[in-house]
């Protein structure tokens, strides 16, 4: 049995509907998977416009705690299947996506988590100068698989969008947060833009002696609106993923040195050098990682004064 999870938050009605449209043309069976919608306090419940009559084992749920974090915990305990695929409310799954995810369950066992290619749907056409910043965006498009056993290795670290996880590897994710292990919330809440969550839950396959990957024949499209594409939007966004991914790197023991005087004024000058997008961009990239070793530094000393 495979479980089809998706948590979603005042989710566009014209993309959710797409992203189920992309469920329901499935090549899987119906009675090999199940589907859980998680809602996560929408304004609007997102059961009252929900119609899930086209699959026997669907259901929606509603997770009252904030947070991408406590919806994904939530779908793990109320799904069954041995394997996991958490879907965006913007994503469409290519029709033979669940089959793929269940072949390389089956031909890769050493793996714990993967996902694939993201290509993008963009509604207007995007400003050239934004190309650089599309991986943010969850936009990944390769020609071979790759994998590793290293949790932090960008090269073949998994993605929330299409995200699949073996049971074992969202247990142990689930327990680390039960057992107050994870005590920060890695992903979004509200309108913030934190964006580790995903990275956290991949790499527990590592910490269970399996491997991450990502996968080539694993494909779907995600659905980009113009918003997504200001300047805006770009810099909270790598302001969220530095903050995050700093926070995260010390969970894993990769820990970020503090930038030294110089070091501060060499990024003064590198951002000055650079027009307007990609400079504010880059300033709150800085602003994020900053953030987030002030945060560990200060964790540091209230554990250094309970030992004493």
């Amino acid at each position: 049995m495979l479980s089809v999870v998706i948590c979603t938050y005042n989710p566009r009605s014209d993309y959710f509907r797409r992203c189920l449209d992309g469920l329901r043309s499935q090549t899987l069976p119906l009675n090999r998977w199940e589907l859980v919608v998680v809602d996560n306090r929408s304004d609007e419940p997102v059961a009252n416009s929900l119609d899930l009559s086209w699959h026997p084992r669907a259901r929606s749920v509603r997770e009252e705690a904030p947070g991408l974090t406590p919806a994904r915990l939530r779908g793990i305990r109320e799904t069954n299947g041995e394997l996991l695929v958490f879907v965006d409310d913007d994503n469409v799954l290519d029709a033979d996506f669940l089959e793929t995810a269940v072949r390389t369950a089956d031909d890769k066992s050493f793996l714990g988590s993967w996902s694939g290619q993201c290509r993008p749907e963009f509604e207007e056409p995007p400003p050239e100068w934004t190309r650089r910043y599309w991986g943010n965006l969850v936009i990944r498009e390769f020609d071979n698989d790759v994998w590793s056993n290293l949790p932090r290795l960008p090269e073949s670290m998994p993605c929330g969008a299409g995200l699949c996880v073996r049971r074992a590897v969202a247990l142990h994710y689930l327990h680390l947060h039960e057992s107050g292990k994870r005590s920060f919330q890695f992903d979004r809440t509200g309108s913030s833009l934190l964006s580790g969550g995903d990275n956290d839950l991949a790499a527990c396959a590592c910490d269970i002696g399996l491997g991450v990957g990502l996968i080539a024949s694993l494909k779907l499209t995600h659905l980009i609106s113009p918003e997504r594409l200001t300047i805006d939007y770009l810099a909270r966004l790598a302001e969220g993923i530095h903050y995050s991914s700093t926070l995260l790197d010390s969970e894993h023991g990769i820990r970020t040195v503090q930038r030294t005087a110089l070091g501060r004024t060499a990024d003064f000058l590198r951002i000055m050098r650079m027009k307007k997008p990609h400079g504010r961009i880059l300033r709150a990239a800085f602003r994020g990682r900053d953030r987030a070793l002030q945060q560990l530094s200060r964790s540091d000393i209230c554990r250094t004064q309970e030992k004493n």
